[in-house]
């Protein structure tokens, strides 16, 4: 049995192998070639993989698809241009070939049959009768002869049908047996009775379309002659029937404004917002157009470039070629040996008498210089003297007011300056000019070097900022200080500033550490240090006006906090500019902490200073001293007065910067009201710490030191009646802060669990599992694999592929060969043939 199974597999082997080498398809596929992948057993969650097919089947399906896909795409790889038939219904399978027709047949009906335009309503559509529109119908260009047999109409004559249809022979023939016949004469050509045929149709034609345009003017003409008459017809209602209708109503209050809207001008379009770097070229070229003119001002030059020189004019020149616009002349004549204009003899020209006698002085004196001694060869020289100096005043008025202009152009501002490359430079620039000129200067540097205009001007600008801050800190030491120079010079700072922040904030970090860098230095050196200049104040100034103090932490801020903090706890209070160093200090640091209400303990501990040094009673009651200030001391009544005097002549002012940079006081009276104008900056610094630290939870226990010395310069009449003021407003405030007291909340922690000995739980391991991995790691791996077999598949797909084209690139290229060998072969086949006619042909003549 096992035998007869052999042989009746191998012969169907030969069967199936003699059944497709034939060519012919086997019906049933060998059974001992068909694959089957069988599961040993079923596994539940797995997918089943197991397939029937036969061999040689799949690759066959994707070398045929790869034919209609990949193939088509590869003898497509060179064109451009693709058919696409966009007819309808013609991509798709779900319709038939009578379903097509008649869709496409109903859209073409609606396309023809569609409106051009919605709005347009006067657009009918085309009205046909049997394929022909009836406006032609209308028109009535068909003209029968209304004499004409009905029924003659429509049928063609029997010579044009024997001429047409029947060959012409019919009617040659008797049209020859006619004119011979009746003429005698020569019978005429085919090619002649086709011509006059011809002639004469044309000639009706002709006919016919005269007879159509004289139908259609005589209809045109009618139509007009109807027209004028209709507009004699027109009904027109008597005047008596319009009295008797009733009145328009007159438009109401909306109406009229409806209409006043709408005959209102429509608002124009504006230009565009220019951009920053388009308004700063502007301002460039203005300032350039203005230096320029100065220039030429300066230099005496028209706007050629040439210089203006004035003209010679002789004794006879009469100007005929000057023209003004204006002629602001006037005419010099002298009057009692003094030179008089128009406008002077015009305002006397109102006395008579006084016309009178000037009239006669002249003729009495010339009278008398007749006279043998009258001198007068002398005079005629002294008055033609006169009369060239009256012709030469004109010019000598013109060359002053010239001088005058060159002067002021000299002195006049430029308006285009070129970036200071160093602090030196900027210095020459703003020394010697008012505060409003050093302002144009810097604004004009600002605007001749914009960012914008040239590659390097960013960099000019930085520099710019760094030496207008150095030139701050020297107006800051100057004695006295232009403090008005530098509060105008803050704007400028601040643009700059908003213009390059990173280089702006670098500058005001590199002074604060230099700044730091002195304090410790002194500290090391004698153990303490003094308040710096007040330059370092003007930077700290500054440093909160140019970058946001709100912040949690900021490069510049936080370190001007720091340094802040540092004097008030490092630098004591020697003097009376000391105290007023540190009251500025107080001051900029209520001014950093105004939004983010921060907590400075330095602050309250410097004020608590402050009011112990100005305290009569040295009572501790509940506050403690610390550093810089001493309980006792050459300095622990720096700020007492108990002059009665200079307590009733002070008033209250504020305290001058001048004060900081050194201003010693003349008498002792002014360095009294000094001293109480510190102790009121101070009251009042106090109230605003209260009024900025009054949401705080612990207020009460801060401002108690405070509230106790108040007290005591409360209880001390001999203060001020403004102080007491101050005093009592500071107590005020306090008291209307509400005591908030923080709730007792458990501290929330996680409680600490016991230890106890529980069991180690293991994972049973599955077979075929890899062991150690978590779900996330077995996860992890799955997705690896499956990446892996996906792109193992992709590769294989586009090895395939390669290989399909591969091989389709052979057989074109076999097919290219075969073809070339088959015309070659051809070609040497004719040569040869050719070859061998010649040779026989030449065989053939050597033997003749």
């Amino acid at each position: 049995m096992r035998a007869m199974g052999k042989a009746g597999g191998i012969a169907a082997r030969r069967k199936g192998l003699g059944a497709s080498a034939g060519g012919r398809a086997r019906p049933n596929p060998n059974p001992f070639e068909v694959k089957v992948n069988r599961q040993k057993f079923p596994v539940l969650g797995r997918k089943a993989r197991h397939a029937v097919g036969l061999p040689g089947v799949s690759r066959a399906r994707a070398v045929q698809k790869r034919t209609q896909t990949l193939l088509k795409e590869y003898k497509e790889r060179d064109k451009s241009n693709v058919f696409t038939d966009k007819r309808f219904g013609e991509y798709s399978s779900n319709m038939s070939p009578e379903e097509k027709m008649m869709k496409r047949f109903a859209l073409e009906q609606q396309r023809q049959h569609e409106k051009k335009s919605i709005y347009n309503l006067n657009e009918d559509e085309e009205l046909t009768h049997y394929g022909q529109s009836l406006a032609d119908v209308e028109k009535h260009n068909d003209i029968v002869d209304s004499d004409s047999d009905a029924e003659e109409r429509g049928t063609l004559s029997a010579e044009l049908t024997a001429t047409h249809f029947g060959g012409g022979g019919a009617l040659l023939h008797k049209k020859t047996a006619q004119q011979q016949g009746e003429e005698g004469e020569k019978p005429r050509s085919r090619k002649e009775l086709i011509e006059e045929l011809i002639a004469k149709s044309k000639q009706e034609k002709r006919e016919r379309q005269a007879q159509r345009e004289d139908a259609l003017e005589l209809t045109e003409k009618l139509d007009q002659d109807w027209k004028e008459i209709q507009t004699l017809l027109a009904h027109k209602t008597p005047k008596s029937d319009n009295k008797d209708k009733k009145e328009k109503p007159k438009p109401d209050a909306y109406d009229m404004m409806v209409r006043e809207l709408g005959f209102e001008m429509k608002a124009q379009p504006s230009n565009r917002m220019k951009t920053q770097e388009e308004l700063a070229k502007e301002e460039q070229e203005r300032l350039e157009k203005l230096e320029a003119a100065r220039l030429r001002r300066m230099l005496a030059k028209d706007e050629d470039g040439g210089t203006k020189k004035p003209k010679h004019q002789s004794a006879d020149d009469l100007n005929d070629g000057f023209v003004l616009d204006k002629d602001d002349r006037h005419l010099l004549s002298y009057k009692d040996g003094k030179v008089s204009t128009e406008e002077e003899q015009s305002r006397e020209a109102g006395d008579d008498n006084s016309d009178e006698e000037q009239d006669e002085g002249p003729s009495e004196d010339s009278e008398e210089s007749s006279g043998p001694d009258g001198h007068s060869d002398l005079e005629s020289d002294v008055e033609s003297e006169e009369d060239r100096e009256t012709q030469q005043a004109p010019g000598k008025r013109l060359k002053s007011d010239g001088h005058k202009a060159r002067e002021a152009a000299r002195t006049e501002l430029p308006y285009t300056f070129a970036a200071p490359e160093s602090y030196e430079e900027l210095k020459s620039l703003l020394s010697g000019k008012s505060t409003e000129e050093q302002l144009l200067v810097v604004e004009r540097i600002k605007t001749c070097n914009h960012p914008s205009l040239a590659v390097g001007n960013k960099a000019k600008l930085e520099k710019l900022f760094d030496f207008l801050l150095e030139y701050i800190g020297d107006l800051a030491t100057d004695d006295p200080p232009d403090l008005r120079v530098i509060d105008k010079l803050v704007v400028q700072l601040y643009n700059l500033c908003q213009m390059f922040p990173e280089s702006a904030s670098g500058c005001i970090q590199f002074v604060l550490r230099d700044a730091m860098h002195e304090m410790e230095g002194a500290i090391e050196a004698r153990g303490r240090a003094a308040f710096p200049g007040l330059d370092v104040l003007i930077y700290l100034k500054l440093a909160g006006v140019l970058f946001p103090t709100s912040d949690f932490w900021h490069p510049v801020v936080t370190p001007a906090l720091v340094c802040m903090s540092q004097l008030l706890t490092k630098c004591p209070v020697l003097s009376l500019q000391d105290a007023v160093k540190g009251l500025f200090v107080c001051c900029l640091f209520l001014d950093y902490v105004s939004l983010s209400q921060r907590f400075i303990p330095e602050l309250i501990n410097f004020l608590l200073g402050i009011l112990y040094i100005a305290t009569p009673n040295k009572q501790s009651q509940g506050y403690t001293l610390v550093h810089p200030f001493r309980a006792s001391g050459k300095n622990s009544e720096l700020l007492l007065v108990s002059d009665e005097e200079d307590i009733a002549t002070w008033q209250r002012r504020g305290l001058s910067l001048h004060w900081a940079n050194g201003l010693k006081a003349q008498t002792k009276t002014e360095a009294n009201h000094v001293r109480l104008s510190c102790l009121a900056v101070c009251l009042a610094l106090v109230k605003r710490c209260v009024l900025t630290y009054g949401p705080l939870p612990s207020f009460h226990e801060i401002v108690r030191p405070l509230r106790a010395l108040l007290t005591e310069h409360l209880a001390a009449c001999s203060h001020p009646q403004e102080l007491q003021d101050l005093c009592r407003s500071a107590l005020a405030a306090m008291g209307k802060q509400e005591r908030r007291y923080r709730p007792l909340i458990r501290e929330k922690s996680k409680p600490v669990p016991l230890k106890l000995f529980t069991p180690r739980l293991v994972k049973v391991l599955e077979f075929g599992r890899k062991q150690g991995s978590s779900k996330e790691e077995q996860e992890r791996k799955r997705l690896i694999h499956k990446h892996k077999r996906e792109f193992k598949g992709a590769v294989r797909e586009i090895r395939r592929d390669n290989q399909f084209l591969a091989r389709m690139r052979l057989a074109e290229t076999l097919e290219r060969d075969a073809e070339r060998k088959r015309k070659v072969k051809h070609l040497f086949n004719s040569l040869a043939t050719q070859e061998g006619e010649w040779k026989a042909l030449k065989r053939k003549k050597f033997k003749k």
